[in-house]
């Protein structure tokens, strides 16, 4: 995406993008680090039983909830995590160099992050031995997902902003993909997104939202 970005703190001390012509932020003004750890860690990956998990992040952005997922690991060492993202326009390195999330997550968080936007597009990059990284650049609309996903971050923006990005198509293909139980987590609580989820296939739930959002919505793949 070629529009003009701007680096704005929020509440909590961290990072997020503001995208003037769409009038977006890529994460929440309340704390871009809160709403990513509140929708994306505590409400999904701390859900996911497995040990070995796949996790599908819809809208890579600045990587911030890559790197939750990394240091997820660091915290619970029984966990392995294949991180697969999709992006269709990579943010530059003159702007990733400049987000601070790495320095608020702790003393290796800075690293992890230089690396999480070093590695490679298009092949599997391991990070550390638990977490391994891949980014695919392109459009979720219509490039190939990887199968048996037991986590989908779908952290696109907003679906006044970015319509495209929430049709029903990727809802079925994402239940297509995914493994028996899996979950699917967004910050959106539209009625019209999570009815969307739910003629996919998924059985969805409102939850409470991240600071200065009253909910958001998580979805599970239950079998017959």
């Amino acid at each position: 995406m070629e529009e003009k970005k701007i680096i704005q703190l929020t509440e909590d001390g961290s990072h997020t993008l503001y995208v003037p012509s769409l009038d977006e932020h890529y994460h929440s003004v309340n704390g871009a680090l809160q709403e990513s750890a509140h929708v994306f860690i505590d409400a999904g990956l701390k859900e996911i039983r497995k040990d070995e998990i796949r996790i599908l992040e819809i809208g890579f952005g600045t990587g911030l909830n890559a790197l939750l997922a990394l240091q997820y690991t660091a915290l619970s060492p029984s966990k392995k995590i294949h991180y697969h993202t999709i992006e269709r326009y990579p943010l530059d390195k003159e702007i990733t160099d400049s987000l601070n999330y790495g320095q608020a997550i702790g003393p290796m968080g800075a690293a992890w992050f230089r690396e999480i936007h070093a590695a490679e597009w298009g092949r599997p990059v391991p990070i550390t031995d638990r977490f391994t990284l891949y980014k695919t650049e392109g459009d979720s609309n219509t490039c190939s997902l990887p199968s048996i996903i037991d986590l989908i971050f779908f952290d696109a923006f907003a679906p006044d902003k970015q319509p495209e990005m929430w049709q029903p198509a990727i809802f079925e293909k994402l239940y297509a993909n995914a493994s028996p139980h899996a979950l699917i987590v967004t910050y959106c609580a539209k009625g019209e997104v999570r009815r969307r989820m739910q003629r996919a296939g998924f059985k969805m739930e409102r939850l409470p939202g991240p600071p200065g959002k009253r909910h958001m919505l998580r979805g599970i793949k239950e079998l017959e």
